[in-house]
């Protein structure tokens, strides 16, 4: 297995319970991976085994082909931002960024050298002597980077470092991370619950639930093709219902809602499932309103959710799924009988799971 982070079947229990379970994943130098899931799912377990404060019951973390599964965190060169960035409020800007380096016994001329080119990498030369408390959230959050860097660590580690921010100071910030941790060219894990900064920050996103990876791929990857229906609705906007395949047919298969019959393309590499019950998932722009229609699944408009360009109205069928549909602001009010049928730029956003979403 080559890679120059390779995580190898890692296990940790709490109490008797597998906290992570058998995470196996590699990353190649300069890459950065998003450790995406649900509060729960073992992403921050997974992240605490890699920084070393915790150790694992089974299981190795090889680092450039060295084994550090068993390293003092110290000692394994690896930088780390945390959740509160952990800025000592009593230093000032540039104590906070030599604090790290001077306990790896960096002095003197060098050590002010390294901070002086940690806040240039951050943009924040001529910070050096700010408080912390005279410090925005988003500058706050690139010194506490800047001190993680100024060490020169092989790995970086993030740990939800945007969740303090607002919402627009946390988008621009985003961009800022991504273009500086390419240009500084560093191995990195982002561990998030937001799917929004996965996406923009992750080179490849790996999704978790209940301690087990559920996949690992690009964004495009996990939104035009997921593996299963946990991922399909961890990942984007999306609205199931029970469906009955009937069979394949020339441009996909065909399926059964609330007895409309629906001839759906699938994304490649979909499962074809056999004929009988499934579950259908399905994207917003996947789907389109119609006038009521002999073709149409006939349904009700329950809601409507302005999103800008755009609405996305929920749908009720006479069957009881609700299903979510994009389409102009101003297309049917509440309450208004419409039909659904697939939308002919739905590539991709149709997906068929068995039942129990596997």
């Amino acid at each position: 297995m080559s890679g120059f982070l390779r995580l190898e079947s890692l296990v940790k229990r709490f109490d008797g319970t597998e906290a992570v379970d058998r995470v196996t994943l590699q990353l190649e130098r300069g890459e950065l991976l998003a450790l995406l899931g649900p509060s729960g799912s073992g992403k921050t377990t997974t992240l605490r085994l890699l920084a070393g404060f915790e150790t694992p019951d089974e299981g190795r973390v090889i680092v450039d082909g060295e084994d550090v599964t068993r390293v003092a965190p110290v000692a394994r060169r690896f930088g780390m931002v945390f959740q509160h960035y952990a800025l000592f409020p009593h230093l000032d800007v540039r104590e906070n960024i030599a604090f790290g380096l001077e306990s790896l016994g960096v002095h003197g001329a060098e050590l002010g050298r390294r901070v002086d080119r940690a806040l240039a990498l951050v943009d924040l030369a001529g910070f050096g002597a700010r408080r912390i408390a005279q410090l925005s959230g988003g500058q706050q959050q690139r010194i506490a980077l800047a001190r993680a860097l100024a060490p020169e660590p092989r790995v970086l580690l993030l740990d939800e470092p945007l969740s303090n921010l607002d919402p627009a100071l946390r988008e621009r910030t985003r961009r800022e991370i991504r273009e500086l941790i390419h240009r500084v060219g560093i191995t990195t894990v982002l561990v998030t619950h937001e799917q929004d900064e996965a996406f923009e920050l992750g080179d490849r996103v790996a999704v978790m639930r209940d301690g087990r990876l559920e996949q690992v791929g690009t964004p495009d990857e996990l939104y035009g093709a997921p593996a299963n229906a946990f991922v399909g609705g961890f990942v984007g906007s999306s609205s199931t219902a029970e469906v009955r395949v009937l069979g394949p047919s020339e441009r996909g298969v065909r399926i059964a809602l609330d007895a409309i019959e629906w001839d759906v393309d699938l994304p490649p590499g979909g499962a074809r499932l056999p004929a009988g019950p499934a579950l259908l998932l399905v994207r917003p722009e996947a789907l389109r309103l119609t006038p009521p229609d002999p073709l149409a699944v006939p349904a009700t408009i329950v809601s409507r959710r302005f999103v800008g360009p755009s609405a996305v109205y929920a749908a009720r069928t006479d069957g009881g799924a609700v299903l979510e549909v994009i389409a102009p602001p101003q297309a049917v009010p509440a309450g208004a009988r419409v039909g659904l049928m697939p939308s002919r730029r739905a590539g991709g956003g149709i997906h068929l799971f068995p039942l129990d979403g596997r």
